[in-house]
């Protein structure tokens, strides 16, 4: 979990910046609730908890036939397949729609496994995840704190639980979190948006935008940091940087949910006053 985050499906990060973020002036909508009902599309780089063929050929099903990747796993742990089996079977829950059992198995095994404490905490990650995807938040952290037991320098799960604890409003704790990643790694330009987040729901307006501007500095194409500063400079009272900021989200991301939110700010601030 350090350079390719292991995220449950492609669209997992952004999703998970969106509940975090929101609006600093509109009520922001369930697109994880939407989600999780449909197939999701798995990850590039797939913790592993085994080795050998069968655990790379129910892997390589996954992506082209989720439902033969089930079957295939359920008869191969039948026949004692073991760990690597029962992951196959809950990641193929997770890419066929059913999130919340393949959470569920996700969670089991990452608490038997006897792998190791790096292979367990992502497994318990792809968890927190796909309860983020369902909306439970609760869950989500859950899974995270756990995951943080096992590798408590992940910078990757500290961001996890902090948009777990953001998205329930507890900002004050998701900041302690953000701060110590950011500490680990400053070039990173990932927590230090949902710092700036963090800081603007607490009221930290003037920290959040100099944090905004430190994650654009690193990645000045980052969608979810031109977001933030947007809704920030708007804030502030900088309309025409705001519509800047947004203008840009939708021509660098135009299919993201950056660019959704990017918009429906757009429409607001065409419509009249700001609004919470």
């Amino acid at each position: 979990m350090k350079s390719a985050r292991p995220a449950l499906i492609g669209a997992i990060a952004a999703l998970l910046l969106t509940a975090a973020l929101g609006s600093a002036w509109f009520a922001l909508g369930s697109p994880e609730a939407e989600a999780a009902s449909e197939s999701l599309p798995l990850p590039p780089d797939i913790p592993r908890l085994a080795e050998g063929p069968q655990y790379d050929r129910c892997l390589a099903m996954l992506r082209t036939d989720p439902e033969d990747a089930r079957t295939f796993a359920e008869t191969w742990e039948a026949a004692g397949g073991g760990e690597g089996a029962r992951h196959c079977a809950a990641l193929a829950l997770l890419a066929s729609g059913e999130a919340e059992r393949g959470a569920e198995r996700l969670e089991q095994l990452a608490r038997t496994s006897h792998g190791s404490a790096a292979a367990r905490a992502a497994v318990f990650a792809q968890a927190g995840q796909a309860w983020m995807l369902l909306g439970n938040t609760g869950r989500a952290y859950a899974a995270a704190t756990m995951a943080l037991t096992l590798t408590p320098d992940d910078i990757d799960l500290l961001v996890d639980r902090a948009v777990a604890l953001g998205s329930m409003g507890r900002y004050a704790d998701s900041l302690d979190d953000l701060n110590r990643a950011v500490t680990l790694d400053p070039s990173r330009a990932e927590p230090l948006v949902f710092r700036a987040a963090a800081l603007r729901h607490l009221d930290r307006v003037e920290e959040a935008q100099a944090d905004a501007e430190r994650a654009l500095a690193l990645a000045p194409e980052n969608a979810e940091a031109l977001l933030e500063r947007g809704i920030i400079r708007q804030l502030r009272g900088n309309t025409a940087g705001a519509r800047a900021d947004w203008e840009k989200v939708i021509a660098l991301a135009p299919d993201s949910p950056a660019a959704d939110l990017a918009q429906q700010n757009l429409a607001l601030n065409e419509a009249g006053p700001q609004r919470r």
